[in-house]
């Protein structure tokens, strides 16, 4: 969607709402234009922000992503497609993209706002992320789990079975990249024990890694910079 020059040039000076879409899963759902950029909310969450998304442009600064040239991506929670913005920022070519949304209207807006910004090819499908992972077979280099409702992510994926099935869809040398928000000692006390109860029962090996306000649990920590 073409956003006027002038637009963009007051959204340095404040924040400028563009367009609700509630429904029944995400009843304060809307977009807004930020600092040029359109950023997808809830009440109490941020979805995306295009390639202001800190938490992952913090975690790819840190990774080895050489091996996912022409690879192909899997993310659970694709909002306005934040990830393969930041992907391409960082010089990844020719990946395909698999986007996994449970809401309509976050697809209608992604549809609206966000597609047209992603080189890559990219399918949509509407589905629940569990499900979605418990059904197909097939494999990805990396799979992005951000899967929230407002700000809670859902139990069907925290469990054992949910990493296992996720496990099951990575090739060889494939990562896991799973986001868990820790903007309080409350949300990091909850998202510490999912790790560690939890994630590193399915991933010996992998890492916790703090990118400020929220932690991503990084399937292999071999995958880290610090790490190899």
């Amino acid at each position: 969607m073409h956003i006027p020059r002038w637009k963009k040039w007051l959204s340095y000076l404040f924040e400028m709402h563009i367009e609700s879409s509630p429904g029944d899963l995400n009843p304060h759902l809307y977009v807004s234009l930020k600092r040029g950029r359109f950023q997808l909310c809830t009440k109490n969450a941020v979805y995306s922000y295009e390639d202001k998304y800190d938490n992952f442009k913090r975690i790819f600064s840190q990774l080895n992503l050489d091996f996912l040239q022409n690879g192909n991506v899997l993310i659970l929670g694709f909002g306005l497609g934040s990830v393969p913005i930041l992907l391409k920022q960082i010089g990844l070519n020719e990946l395909s993209i698999t986007g996994i949304e449970l809401d309509e209207n976050v697809i209608y807006l992604a549809s609206k706002y966000a597609l047209n910004k992603i080189d890559y090819p990219t399918e949509m499908i509407e589905t629940d992320a569990a499900a979605f992972i418990f059904s197909t077979y097939e494999q990805y280099d990396l799979v992005v789990v951000d899967v929230f409702v407002d700000d809670i992510i859902p139990e069907q994926c925290r469990n054992l079975e949910f990493l296992e099935a996720c496990k099951d869809r990575l090739t060889e040398n494939g990562i896991l990249l799973f986001n868990a928000l820790a903007a309080t000692d409350e949300d990091k006390d909850e998202a510490e024990q999912l790790y560690f109860e939890t994630f590193e029962k399915v991933f010996p090996t992998g890492k916790l890694v703090d990118v400020l306000g929220n932690y991503i649990f990084v399937s292999n920590k071999s995958a880290l910079k610090n790490e190899s």
